[in-house]
Parts: structure tokens; sequence; C-alpha cells
């Protein structure tokens, strides 16, 4: 009270002396120090109550829109066996795994991308410099869907059911990427360069993603552990094989 009653003696002239008026990136937007505490805190309850509004509608018109790409379908011909005849199916564009590692995580992942976004306007506001959110926010985050959620999916599964991973190597390449992820941020804020990011860092950093959903992939499709014959593709396209 005794710090609101000496800001409440500056003139509105003397906004750029008030204690808050360079704490955030965009609020405060005009001079409210001589507003009431409550006022304040319902007007900015009322901002963030709306902020959060926005995110949820473009998060669910993001994610709908995201589940009707990967949803895409297209017709082939497939050759019925001991038959010259030929019929058409629907399969999906999308391979599974790449719309899961990308498309369908980065909808469903919408929370920690709202971390991250704050993060960047952090870094970007304080001159590159990791602020009071920082990497920790993420690292965070992520832990908790890593251990937590996965713990809580492990934990309603009925007594009497039971539960199967189908693509047994795509599990191991992501649960690897996982930890990898943990020890190579740990490298490279704390054995590296010590506190600093470097710039070939980042590089290396953003390209693991492409390389992670191209070992996927490969895992999915099996490409080597078994040999696609031409038989079976031409199968697929309706072409007799003799």
């Amino acid at each position: 009270m005794e710090n609101f009653s000496m800001e409440m003696r500056y003139d509105v002239g003397d906004c750029p002396n008030y204690n808050c008026s360079a704490k955030g990136l965009l609020l405060p937007i005009i001079c409210e120090y001589t507003w009431t505490p409550a006022t304040r805190a319902a007007l900015y309850l009322i901002g963030l109550f709306y902020s959060f509004l926005g995110v949820a509608i473009v998060a669910d018109i993001f994610m709908c829109s995201i589940e009707m790409i990967t949803s895409k379908t297209t017709k082939i011909k497939v050759a019925i066996p001991n038959t010259n005849e030929t019929e058409e199916v629907e399969v999906k564009v999308w391979n599974g795994t790449v719309a899961n590692l990308t498309l369908m995580a980065l909808g469903l992942q919408r929370s920690l991308n709202l971390f991250l976004l704050l993060s960047i306007i952090e870094i970007v506001g304080n001159d590159f410099q990791a602020g009071q959110l920082g990497p920790g926010t993420i690292v965070g985050s992520a832990a908790f869907n890593l251990l937590v959620i996965i713990a809580v999916c492990v934990a309603v599964i009925p007594d009497d059911e039971g539960r199967r991973i189908n693509h047994v190597k795509v599990f191991f390449v992501t649960a690897f990427s996982s930890l990898f992820a943990y020890i190579w941020l740990y490298i490279i804020l704390s054995v590296n360069t010590k506190g600093v990011v470097d710039v070939w860092e980042a590089i290396l950093t953003l390209m693991f993603f492409p390389i992670l959903v191209i070992i996927a992939y490969v895992a999915d499709r099996d490409f080597c552990g078994r040999k696609v014959s031409v038989t079976m593709s031409a199968l697929e396209l309706g072409i007799k094989i003799e």
C-alpha cells in the first residue's frame, strides 16, 4: 500500500517513471497506475480470459484442419487374385507415422507450442537472453507429457484388457529420440558452451526433427527388414503378372 500511495503522487506525464511501465512487452498499454488495484485486476482477468478463449478457438480450428488433411484419401487399383479384374480401394495419402510426428503432434501439443511461442517472444524482447520463462518451461512441459501423461494412459487401462504396440520399431525410434532430446539439451547448455547456445547447435537441433521423421518413416515401412517385390507393386496398380 505504501508503494501504491507513492505511485499515486505521480502525474499523468510521469508514466515512464512508473515502476511497472517497462515490465512487460505489451502491457501496460496506457498509464493505469492511478486506477485502483481491484479495477486493474478485473481488467487484466478479463483480458486473460479473452486471450484464452481466442487461443481455444484457434486451436480447435487448427486441429480440425489437421484432421481433415491427414484423413485425405486417394483411390488406387488393386488386382483381384486369379482374375483379370481390378477393384478400386481408398488409401490414405499421408503415412500414419509421418502424420503423427508432424501435423498431428503439432495440433495435439498446442499447449507446448504456446510455451514455445512465449519463450521466443521473451528471448527476442530480452536481447536474446533467457528470461524468467527460459528453456525450463518447455522442458518441464515436455517432461510432463513424457512421464505423467504416459503414466495416466497406462494406469487407466482396465485389468481385464490390454493394449499392444503395432509398430514396435517406430516406438523404439521415438522413445530413443525423446530421451536423446534431454541429453542433447544438457550437452549444449551445460557441457559444450555453458549457458550459451551457438548457431551451429541451434541449426543441428532443428535438423534433428526431419531426421527423426525420416528414420521413423523408414522404420514404419520396414525398408531395412524386407524387400518390396515388383510383383506386389504391379498388383497394386492392376498389372497382370504371369
